[in-house]
């Protein structure tokens, strides 16, 4: 993350114009998260894909990329964030609104070689502190995930070991699956 010197507050940021990557503003401090690569774009876009394959029909919840997410004096850009379906905030006509002021029910970060493992797991903490139900921490480089549960310890989970996901959603994979998506066309 390049950390951008300024003195704003999160409604001063939040009227800023949006960066390409996008910037996140944490404790007071604007930082720019790095360009996604193949691996991270990879993992992005399947878990995108296949958690709303399984949920947008049936209104269970969608999955959205890098949706801004702007709570508690923070304002993030999760890599995945996954919103129940009963708790995206809608407009009266029906329509997704451009501003998500509350935490994703499910936060998913993918680690990229230029983050800092702990800024990342730090924005997972948060969310789980302000009201989401699971994170993982996925590291490309170590294959791992790191589940966090709110009021619990993180578990480390590689492998085959499976998943959790939020109990409304059907989807069922394992550590191995998910960096299997990495390999493709072979």
């Amino acid at each position: 993350m390049v950390k951008i010197s300024t003195q704003l507050s999160l409604e001063e940021f939040l009227t800023q114009p949006e960066t390409k990557p996008a910037s996140e503003f944490i404790a007071g401090e604007i930082l720019q998260k790095p360009m996604p690569k193949g691996r991270h774009s990879r993992l992005q876009g399947k878990l995108c894909q296949e958690i709303n394959q399984l949920t947008e029909a049936a209104q269970i919840a969608y999955a959205f990329l890098e949706l801004r997410c702007s709570f508690a004096n923070r304002s993030l850009v999760p890599d995945v964030a996954v919103f129940l379906w009963n708790e995206i905030p809608f407009l009266v006509n029906g329509e997704v609104p451009d501003r998500f002021d509350i935490p994703p029910s499910w936060v998913i970060e993918i680690l990229s070689p230029e983050q800092r493992p702990n800024r990342v797991i730090g924005n997972l903490l948060h969310c789980l502190e302000h009201g989401s139900q699971l994170g993982w921490f996925i590291d490309p480089d170590d294959a791992s995930i790191l589940v966090f549960l709110p009021d619990s310890r993180p578990i480390l989970r590689q492998h085959q070991d499976p998943l959790p996901t939020l109990e409304a959603i059907p989807l069922s994979l394992t550590v191995a699956e998910v960096f299997g998506w990495l390999r493709m066309g072979g």
